[in-house]
């Protein structure tokens, strides 16, 4: 099918517990994009569209809350993108469960990428389509909280967390549920140009400066399955953080040997035990940076650095942030 290089027809799938914002938003941007576009060229200006489907012909869904769409329809024919939205869940076991039970979804979304559709997830739709294997080999990212579940069930897609919007050209993936803004704005871009794109942005206040999710990422909010190898090594660490750690300090501590704890922590943590120790580090100094009045010298010594230049360096490498404009940012405030 030839595609119209002035216009830009997104759908998005409809589906049982989908988070309204991220199936309206798209509609609600592109309407934007749409009337600032015709301001800027009146004669022939990009044309911009929205439509939501469903994949087993259902004219209706609840989204997450309860609220009920009406009046969909199966996918039309000339669509350029689908979207695929976030859906609820409690814990990832639950996630698991509702992108297993989704095997007609799964069908519609390969049917559509062979016949040329480009594929975009968000939050954890990137779940949905890691599921029907077309993210194999490709870069990817999802909600940053569910990356340790991500790399679990899907080894062979190189998750990249920490990235707020990665595209791989007929597939794409964004972070948490406002990831969605910056990957329209990415799409009304290749359409109608970086300067529709931009003006649509500040139309509607999108950050888009914002490049990342590792300012935001919170360690301890990660959701990872539980293994008592982990919990022993977590417990250790978090108690040994202000010493010089060794691997064979650590292997000992959780009675293993140091070649059995590299690989546990490659494949539960998808890194080694001293990046993880880094991790840990940077995870104490965001908390002390937002919610203590010490200096930045001080919260080095609380993690285990005696030299503050390097652990800057470190920190700004894990948060794409300084620690100062780190703490103006996300300190807490009184109210």
């Amino acid at each position: 099918m030839t595609r119209d290089p002035k216009r830009l027809k997104i759908g998005v799938l409809a589906m049982e517990g989908a988070l309204l914002s991220s199936m309206a938003t798209s509609g609600d941007m592109l309407r934007v994009a749409q009337k600032l576009a015709e301001i800027r060229d009146p004669v022939s200006p990009p044309r911009f569209e929205s439509v939501l489907f469903t994949a087993d012909g259902r004219d209706r869904i609840a989204c997450a809350g309860g609220l009920e769409i009406h009046g969909l329809k199966p996918a039309p024919d000339d669509l350029d993108v689908v979207l695929i939205p976030g859906v609820m869940h409690g814990s990832t076991q639950e996630l698991s469960a509702k992108v297993d039970a989704m095997r007609a979804e799964a069908r519609c979304l390969r049917d559509l990428h062979l016949r040329g559709v480009r594929l975009a997830a968000v939050c954890s739709g990137s779940f949905l389509l890691a599921s029907t294997g077309l993210l194999d080999g490709h870069r990817a990212t999802t909600s940053w909280w569910l990356s340790a579940a991500f790399r679990l069930r899907f080894p062979n897609v190189r998750l990249q967390e920490t990235e707020l919007l990665l595209d791989e050209g007929q597939v794409l993936t964004a972070g948490a549920s406002s990831a969605i803004q910056n990957l329209l704005l990415r799409l009304i871009a290749a359409v109608g140009g970086e300067a529709l794109a931009q003006q649509t942005g500040r139309m509607l206040l999108v950050d888009t400066e914002r490049q990342s999710q590792a300012p935001w990422i919170s360690q301890a909010l990660v959701e990872r399955p539980r293994h008592s190898l982990s919990e022993k090594a977590e417990h250790f660490l978090l108690e040994s953080l202000h010493d010089d750690i060794s691997v064979g300090q650590l292997a000992e501590a959780c009675g293993t040997s140091e070649r059995s704890l590299l690989r546990h922590f490659r494949s539960h943590y998808g890194m080694t035990p001293q990046a993880r120790i880094q991790h840990l580090r940077v995870e104490r100094a965001k908390a002390l940076l937002e919610t203590s009045h010490l200096s930045f010298e001080e919260i080095v010594e609380r993690c285990g650095y005696s030299d503050a230049s390097s652990f800057r360096k470190l920190f700004k490498r894990a948060t794409t942030l300084t620690p100062n404009d780190y703490r103006e940012r996300f300190r807490l405030r009184p109210h």
